[in-house]
């Protein structure tokens, strides 16, 4: 075991993030944590698992830190949005402008978050509203 965690979404993200590395892993307990939630103090969470000759390969690729710019073939560099309080990377959107990401996925073959409500920092919990989304030019 590698990692716990108390919500699947989060469990998930990091099991896809070792998949993608092509490391083979399994979580423990997830469909019991999804199915009675307050039953993952009982089993200690989900518990991520791999082989133990990709343990420490799989530890080093979850504490990555998340890059603040990516190049997006077709679009160019992308910036990670950042938590206008304290700057974290790690933040969620309230809900993306549909017709918008439909418009860039038919275009563009790729789908893009074009506006958002709001959003949420993990890192210290603010909360922000946006007047108008991030823009693709």
């Amino acid at each position: 075991m590698i990692a716990r965690y108390w919500d699947t979404p989060k469990a998930l993200l990091a099991k896809s993030m070792l998949d993608s590395a092509g490391i083979e892993s399994f979580l423990i307990d997830e469909n019991l944590v999804r199915m009675a939630w307050p039953s993952s103090n009982l089993v200690d969470g989900i518990k991520l698992t791999v082989r133990a000759q990709d343990a420490e390969t799989a530890r080093k690729l979850l504490e990555e830190k998340t890059p603040e710019k990516l190049d997006v073939p077709g679009v160019g560099e992308y910036a990670q949005p950042r938590c206008p309080r304290c700057g974290s990377l790690d933040v969620g959107f309230d809900e993306m402008d549909k017709q918008g990401a439909h418009a860039a996925m038919a275009v563009l073959g790729v789908l893009l978050t074009i506006s958002h409500k709001g959003g949420t920092c993990h890192a210290c919990g603010h909360e922000w509203q946006y007047d108008a989304g991030p823009s693709l030019d």
